[in-house]
């Protein structure tokens, strides 16, 4: 069999992470990290885009699903089980399927965007549509892991994070240091957490010389981290951080606090508004990611380069796109011309 230039990164972190006997992989990681020069002239200073977008589910969350459902593989589990607001629902499903596992998934009814569930569906999984929010579809996911025997997936299983913190090994292996700043929306408080573990780890073991200060992005309508406390029904177009209690509360504001950094928020306008910039760019993320984006512009003071890490593609919910139809036109030149505006 080929030598793969890059295995995925269970593979290629190996000495960082848990050892796995199976490693049930679709070679993610190693995704683009490219400067917007767009950004870097109104931020005043380098800004790099982390497109996560690019792992093979559409989102970051393949990064720690690869480690998570690799262990459940090696230990000889029946099957996993979620739950999700999307991303990890599609990352869930694709890596079961291909580790050969039946997946649960269970979801917050309504709450979901389409792109999202269709591949958790495409790729086999059991999709239940909860009648409560994102927090009791947790509650449930780990009552019921407990009950059946099958391997809870989310970021509660501290593997998800392991595998997560590629994205911070990646980054510094890719700028030759670490970043003075990282801007990543916030939902369930998982990446933010995995993200300092992993430029934590890389410094301690010499790897680099400073951390980076961590900024965590939050919907308005969403920010129990922003506020300090639980928000009983959150509110966003960004419905992979519509949640209100997140999981990881604790790893996330350790990190903010550890590295000297803070939680942002932004509105929904702002969302949008840079959901729109970022794919004047050549770059299309859903709203989540966007939040990223919208929260550049509320970062304090500071000097060098920042990272704003993206995660996930704008494919996942098309329909927070507005005006998508395509204008009718006559099959001549004539037509064309009108709409146009060619002499």
């Amino acid at each position: 069999m080929a030598t793969l230039a890059w295995p995925g990164v269970v593979e290629a972190y190996r000495t960082w992470l848990p050892p796995v006997r199976v490693v049930v992989t679709l070679q993610e990681g190693h995704t683009p990290l490219i400067p917007s020069t767009r950004l870097s002239r109104q931020l005043g200073r380098p800004v790099w885009l982390k497109l996560e977008g690019c792992n093979p589910t559409g989102s970051f969350k393949d990064r720690g699903m690869t480690l998570a459902v690799s262990a459940a593989a090696s230990d000889g589990a029946r099957g996993v089980i979620c739950a999700s607001t999307g991303n990890t629902a599609a990352a869930a499903a694709a890596y079961a399927a291909r580790a050969g596992l039946r997946c649960a998934i269970l979801l917050p009814a309504g709450a979901v965007a389409r792109g999202k569930l269709v591949q958790a569906v495409a790729h086999g999984a059991q999709v239940l549509a909860v009648e409560a929010g994102f927090d009791r579809a947790l509650e449930l996911a780990q009552a019921a892991s407990r009950a059946f025997g099958d391997v809870l997936v989310n970021s509660l299983n501290p593997l998800r994070l392991d595998g997560q913190m590629t994205a911070a090994f990646e980054l510094c292996d890719a700028l030759g240091r670490a970043p003075a700043a990282v801007v990543l929306p916030v939902g369930n408080g998982g990446n933010i957490t995995a993200y300092w573990r992993g430029f934590v780890r890389y410094a301690e073991a010499g790897r680099v010389a400073t951390r980076p200060r961590l900024f965590g992005v939050q919907a308005a309508g969403a920010n129990p981290l922003v506020r300090g406390v639980p928000v009983a029904h959150p509110q966003t177009l960004a419905s992979a951080i519509r949640i209100g209690r997140p999981a990881n509360w604790q790893g996330a504001v350790e990190a903010a606090r550890a590295s000297g950094g803070a939680f942002l928020q932004v509105t929904d306008d702002e969302i949008a508004a840079a959901q729109r910039a970022l794919a004047r760019e050549g770059i299309f993320v859903e709203p989540a990611s966007a939040a990223a984006a919208a929260g550049l512009a509320h970062l304090p003071p500071g000097d060098g380069e920042v990272v704003c890490v993206l995660t996930g593609h704008g494919l996942k919910d098309p329909d927070a796109v507005p005006g998508v139809d395509p204008v009718r036109v006559a099959p001549t030149l004539e037509a064309l011309s009108r709409v146009l505006g060619n002499p």
